[in-house]
């Protein structure tokens, strides 16, 4: 990468770590898509420094406290998560040439979804959801993780909704948001497509998300968190779109 393009990589980490610890996902898919507008890397590369960052993220904001977590209802979406990462990786390791576009299409697609799920008011459940709902949300959770290193759009509108703590919501969604980047960073290893490019975008991102991260679970307000959705909003739109458009043409020409 040119400085200008070290630059605007640091840029894009600090915005998508500061949009992660204020609304609890989209870390992911804002460096995503800020990284593919301004073409900062290959996406396989970016969504494993993703993974690296995502599991840095999740271990500064969960800190050295057991975390919360209600394992009766995170167990069976985690299993299902986890299988799902890895289908996902499965998928993502089969497009290779001119069908890159697809997954340019579908990246640009699901920010564009996640974008309208973040401003949708979620109404509060009057009881916690069954077992193969968690399940379900855990699988397609799990198949954006292994794509695109962006597991947290359903799986947070689903936990959201549940009648239960807030605290326990956050660490169990920074848990499997965890386990997810363990297993798919271990996958795409054992691929051989975990590159020295993405180690060493990764050592540059890591003060800039550690010591975001710390600031702002420091100094968030409220009223802040509300802005923050509302910016996070406008991002995700520019950069779907962004991804939409182009990838369109381009398979409507591949296709006449």
């Amino acid at each position: 990468m040119t400085p200008t393009q070290h630059l605007l990589f640091l840029l894009a980490v600090a915005v998508a770590t500061y949009a992660q610890t204020m609304t609890g996902f989209a870390f992911g898919l804002v460096l995503l898509g800020l990284s593919s507008l301004f073409a900062l890397a290959p996406l396989p590369d970016m969504s494993n420094t993703v993974s690296i960052l995502t599991l840095i993220n999740a271990l500064v904001a969960i800190g050295r406290n057991r975390p919360q977590v209600n394992w009766t209802l995170l167990r069976p979406a985690m299993i299902s998560s986890l299988v799902g990462v890895a289908l996902g990786v499965a998928a993502l390791d089969s497009i290779h040439g001119r069908m890159s576009v697809v997954l340019q299409w579908l990246l640009g697609l699901t920010i564009l979804v996640c974008a309208f799920m973040l401003i949708m008011q979620a109404r509060q459940l009057p009881r916690v959801s069954s077992r193969p709902v968690f399940v379900f949300f855990g699988l397609i959770s799990g198949l954006l993780g292994g794509l695109f290193s962006s597991a947290g759009p359903p799986m947070v509108y689903q936990l959201y909704r549940q009648p239960l703590p807030l605290a326990v919501i956050r660490n169990s969604l920074l848990v499997l948001f965890a386990a997810n980047a363990v297993v798919r960073l271990a996958l795409v290893s054992w691929q051989g497509t975990l590159h020295a490019n993405t180690l060493w975008m990764s050592l540059e991102a890591l003060p800039v998300v550690v010591i975001l991260t710390m600031l702002v679970r420091r100094f968030a307000t409220a009223d802040s968190i509300r802005a923050v959705k509302r910016m996070v909003f406008v991002l995700l739109i520019a950069a779907g779109l962004g991804l939409v458009g182009p990838a369109t043409r381009t398979l409507w020409q591949m296709a006449f």
